[in-house]
């Protein structure tokens, strides 16, 4: 891949760091805001519904600005909202904040994704489109561990703060890689809620919300949620749930080119509902194997993050005119299912983990036969 499809990556890994820190560092944040973990954590609900509403309104707003233009002024738009988030004084505040920061996040991504597309050709758009969603993924495997691991040395603001500085400091470096691209003519927002109902898009779109909140249920409490299977620090394993979804995106990737999406998609959430399921075992059970959590832990992320190639293929596949706008959808439902997904967590919290966890693993297996009928 050429060096700015790498770059608009480092783009994702940006928004995706965002997105995702608060995950390492909740329990401190909580502490610091004088509120509950399930409260604090609907701060990721919050940033991923102004996400997914945002997304296909800015997409109709920002349309006719050349492409270089709109990608940079959204991650300082991001980076200018993360210092917000980094000095709230209160969870109002901080609320407000990751709206702000939602909406740089849904100017980039998917034009991101869009962008990266064209670039590629047909022939490698499902592999452009696995690296810069792996900006996202590998944004798990070190910028969230990094990010907690701040928060424990520095304190949750300055890893805030830091978050701030990558996002603007790659902005800089989309500037100076990026080639001039136009914009695209303006399309009313009715006319792109219309690509609904095209035949297969509201299938496809309704499986990355139902996916993508199985494999969130748990992730924003994932400290508590470690705590619970014996795991005392949870960088370590956010790390390697982290490496589990670089993996799994990658690998989507070329097996989508190489076979068929939904063969990829079948087999992800298989191993979601399975890992999901074995570690509500072990949390109802206390039992203690570092190893064993491991193992989960990366298949979880494999699982997880393996379904956003094939599902932005199918998508294109459908109307190859209309690629932008779908990408665009298609990432407002990533987003909608993080935030739905987010909230199941927080309604089980109560119940325990093993509650949470299991809850992750039911929507995977409702999945599974989602995918199935599809392809049929």
């Amino acid at each position: 891949m050429n060096i700015p499809i790498r770059t608009l990556a480092v783009g994702t890994f940006a928004v995706g760091t965002d997105a995702f820190v608060v995950a390492g560092f909740l329990p401190a944040m909580a502490a610091s805001l004088d509120v509950s973990p399930a409260a604090a954590g609907q701060s990721v609900t919050v940033f991923a519904a102004a996400y997914a509403v945002g997304s296909p309104v800015l997409a109709t707003l920002t349309a006719r600005l050349p492409r270089r233009t709109l990608l940079v002024s959204a991650l300082a738009v991001l980076g200018l909202a993360n210092l917000g988030s980094a000095l709230a004084p209160d969870l109002a505040v901080l609320m407000i904040t990751r709206v702000l920061a939602a909406l740089g996040a849904a100017a980039y991504t998917p034009n991101a994704g869009a962008v990266s597309a064209s670039l590629a050709g047909p022939e490698q758009r499902a592999r452009a489109l696995s690296v810069v969603v792996g900006g996202l993924t590998i944004a798990t495997a070190l910028g969230v561990p990094l990010g907690g691991l701040a928060g424990q040395l520095l304190g949750w603001r300055a890893a805030l703060g830091l978050v701030a500085a990558v996002c603007l400091l790659v902005a800089l470096g989309v500037r100076a890689v990026l080639p001039p691209l136009p914009g695209h003519p303006r399309v009313p927002l009715r006319t792109r809620l219309g690509a609904l109902k095209r035949p297969g898009v509201l299938p496809v779109l309704a499986l990355t919300v139902l996916g993508m909140a199985a494999g969130y249920t748990a992730y924003a409490y994932s400290a508590p949620a470690l705590a619970a299977v014996g795991i005392a620090s949870p960088a370590p394993m956010l790390f390697l749930y982290g490496v589990g979804a670089v993996v799994g995106n990658l690998a989507a990737g070329r097996a989508t080119d190489r076979w068929n999406a939904s063969l990829v998609l079948r087999s992800g959430y298989t191993l979601m509902a399975a890992s999901l399921a074995a570690l509500a075992l072990l949390a109802a059970t206390g039992a203690t194997a570092p190893a064993l959590v491991g193992a989960l832990m990366a298949a979880w992320g494999a699982s997880s993050w393996c379904q956003t190639p094939p599902q932005q293929h199918r998508l294109i596949d459908i109307a190859p005119d209309e690629a932008p706008l779908l990408v665009s959808l298609n990432s407002s439902c990533i987003y909608l299912g993080i935030g739905l997904g987010t909230a199941l967590g927080a309604f089980t919290l109560p119940s325990g983990f093993p509650t949470v966890f299991a809850a992750g693993a039911a929507l995977a297996v409702l999945a599974i036969p989602l995918t199935a009928a599809r392809t049929r």
